[in-house]
């Protein structure tokens, strides 16, 4: 083993993070556990995950139990943490270890790869967590670690193959799981993106960025493009007895498989009414609602506009009737909840 990685090492035998999902010294991990942390943590926060941990195992404990879930449930589970795609593939991942390998996680990260909703680091983290094999799981935190212990001139994302190569020069043969649970907590408690604490690094004397440069410099990244703006129109039908109509997204793109109040497509331009009504779920007397709903994804911003209408008659409609008290009941995303709370302030 070498010099860094003992290091590293002795540090996280003292500071290592008390979580949830972490075995004790000596106790062997649980992948069913692993690989449910990780999704989780996907581009989602420590503090946020573990109250969402702890509830999907004591509903679903093992990985066949969350097979056997309807995936309504567990979408609805997963409201608040965001990024959908990774619920659907939760459970998809979930029936297809049940089905295909007797409930058992694939021990190499090239049949974790063949999973749903697994890729090269959540294989990499799985491995080497769980199974104690020897690979490398590069996140952001690591890759600002790496960056600035090597000082590594050239921006993400073009910077990621150069990164995860370094990354995996420094990872032991032995204790792999540890040395990559201690580059997370290194990354996330010491080598922060802001701040640098670097006199409690264990690599302070190694980190090329401290000795030439400014560490909170690295990783370098290409400017960003400024996020566009979609619009469109959401439709919210009361029918006489007070219930509102929904509908389920289709089960492939953004929201894939959630309910939502039916809206026009969103497009990156105005909709003038004469076209927003060609979407609408039936034919009736809609009334634009003062105001606009707006919200942000990963890679545009949104704004809605709400027609409302109260429904004559009994027209065939394409969606589920919902009572309002009953709303919250179903996996709806928080863009839909918005508009329902500005169309219920009516």
């Amino acid at each position: 083993m070498s010099i860094r990685a003992e290091q590293l090492l002795e540090w996280y035998d003292r500071e290592r993070r008390d979580l949830p999902w972490r075995m004790s010294p000596g106790q062997k991990a649980d992948p069913y556990k692993v690989w449910m942390s990780e999704i989780m943590l996907q581009q989602t926060t420590v503090a946020t995950v573990k109250a969402y941990y702890k509830a999907f195992l004591e509903k679903w404990p093992t990985v066949q139990d969350l097979a056997a879930a309807e995936l309504d449930d567990v979408l609805h589970a997963w409201q608040g943490l965001g990024y959908y795609a990774r619920a659907r593939n939760l459970h998809k991942c979930a029936q297809k270890v049940t089905r295909d390998h007797n409930g058992r996680f694939p021990e190499t990260e090239k049949r974790l790869l063949d999973l749903p909703g697994i890729g090269p680091y959540t294989a990499a983290a799985i491995v080497s967590i769980a199974f104690g094999a020897k690979a490398t799981p590069v996140d952001g935190n690591v890759e600002r670690v790496v960056s600035r212990l090597f000082m590594v001139e050239e921006e993400l994302p073009k910077a990621k193959k150069t990164l995860t190569e370094l990354a995996q020069t420094l990872t032991p043969a032995t204790r792999a799981g540890d040395f990559a649970q201690a580059m997370m907590d290194l990354g996330a408690t010491i080598c922060t993106p802001k701040k640098a604490a670097c006199g409690l690094c264990p690599w302070m004397k190694d980190c090329v960025a401290r000795l030439k440069g400014e560490p909170t410099d690295y990783p370098k990244k290409e400017a960003k493009k400024p996020k566009p703006t979609r619009k469109g129109y959401a439709f919210w039908l009361v029918r006489n007895d007070g219930a509102i109509l929904l509908r389920r997204r289709a089960e492939e793109g953004l929201l894939g498989g959630m309910m939502e109040v039916p809206s026009t497509p969103w497009v990156e331009r105005e909709i003038d009414l004469k076209t927003a009504l060609r979407s609408a779920p039936c034919s009736a007397l809609w009334k634009e609602k003062t105001g606009v709903v707006k919200h942000t994804f990963t890679h545009f911003h949104l704004e809605l506009k709400v027609l409302q209408a109260r429904l004559k008659g009994n027209p065939p409609v394409n969606g589920l009737w919902v009572m309002p008290e009953n709303l919250g009941d179903h996996a709806l995303p928080t863009i839909m909840k918005k508009v329902i709370k500005h169309a219920k302030g009516a």
